[in-house]
C-alpha cells in the first residue's frame, strides 16, 4: 500500500502540473493573441500618425500661403493708394506750373 500510496501521491501530483501548465499554455496563446491585436492596433496608428502628418503639413502650407495673400493684398492696396497721391501730386504741380506761365505770359503782354 506504501507503494501504491506513493505511486497515487505521484500521478496526483503530474495531474496537477499538468493542469498547470494547460492553463499556462492557454494564458500563453491568450496573450499572444492579445500581442497580436496591439500589434495591429500600432500599425493601424503608426498609419493613421502618418496621414495625420501630411494633412497638417499641407494645412500648415495653406495657411502660410493664405497668410502670405493677405499680406501681399494689402500691400498691392498701399501701393496703389501710394500710386494715386503721387500721379495726384504730380498733376496738380503740373497744373500750377501751366497756370503760373500763362498768367506771366499775360501780365507780361497787357502790361
Amino acid at each position: 500500500m506504501n507503494g501504491q500510496s506513493r505511486l497515487r501521491q505521484a500521478q496526483e501530483g503530474v495531474e496537477e502540473v499538468k493542469v498547470i501548465m494547460l492553463d499556462n499554455l492557454n494564458k500563453a496563446d491568450e496573450r499572444s493573441g492579445k500581442l497580436g491585436e496591439l500589434e495591429n492596433r500600432a500599425d493601424q496608428l503608426l498609419e493613421k500618425s502618418k496621414s495625420f502628418s501630411k494633412t497638417s503639413t499641407k494645412v500648415k502650407q495653406k495657411k502660410r500661403w493664405e497668410n502670405n495673400k493677405y499680406k501681399y493684398i494689402i500691400a498691392a492696396v498701399v501701393a496703389t493708394v501710394i500710386l494715386i497721391i503721387i500721379v495726384a501730386v504730380a498733376m496738380s504741380l503740373s497744373k500750377e506750373g501751366t497756370i503760373t506761365p500763362t498768367v506771366k505770359s499775360e501780365a507780361e503782354g497787357g502790361g
